[in-house]
């Protein structure tokens, strides 16, 4: 198997959405055709079309792979006590999720109306408020509050911010969490566990 970024992963279902996202990152959403998909996988358009009908069905089915984790995660944490623990182990399987989602979220960035047009920038949001939800304290100061929607924004930003840090790849995103964890530390009311 060579080193190609689409290699990385054996599924053909996970391959041709490595490949689509790296070619609309080169040359953008619109004017990648599922054609171009087929030919950069080596694979017919029949066997493409086999696991995915149009582009929205792989943008769709990324979003849905990144939900799954997330939904997972504000299901287990809504029937914890909201303690700083917590609130920690929240943010270290945030993190552990957003692993592989830089070029989704890239993606989002650089097609934010596509995004909309497909709904499923609303729903990502919904989650994102959620998640949030479950750091904050619906009666916290208005900088706590802040600092607890900043933290999870943090690891988002923080994906493309450190890009031209020099260093390893594990090492920034413990230094992402980190500093996500001080910032719901800082917001978190002393006397609450």
């Amino acid at each position: 198997m060579g080193s190609t970024p689409h290699a990385r992963r054996g599924n053909t279902r996970q391959r041709i959405q490595d490949v689509a996202l790296e070619l609309f990152a080169e040359q953008g959403y619109e004017k990648t055709s599922l054609r171009e998909i087929a030919e950069r996988l080596d694979v017919t358009k029949a066997a493409l079309y086999y696991h995915f009908k149009t582009k929205e069905d792989i943008v769709i089915s990324l979003f849905q792979d990144l939900s799954r984790p997330i939904d997972e995660l504000t299901a287990w944490a809504a029937g914890q006590p909201r303690t700083l623990e917590t609130k920690q182990e929240i943010l270290r399987r945030y993190s552990e999720s957003l692993r592989t989602a830089e070029p989704l979220f890239r993606f989002m960035q650089e097609n934010q109306a596509t995004i909309r047009d497909l709904s499923i920038g609303e729903t990502f949001k919904q989650r994102m408020h959620r998640l949030t939800g479950l750091l904050r304290e619906p009666d916290a100061e208005l900088k706590d509050q802040v600092r607890c929607i900043t933290a999870i924004f943090s690891m988002h930003a923080g994906m493309f911010a450190m890009q031209n840090v020099e260093g390893d790849p594990e090492d920034k995103r413990k230094a992402i969490l980190e500093v996500a964890t001080e910032l719901v530390a800082a917001a978190h009311p002393p006397n609450r566990g």
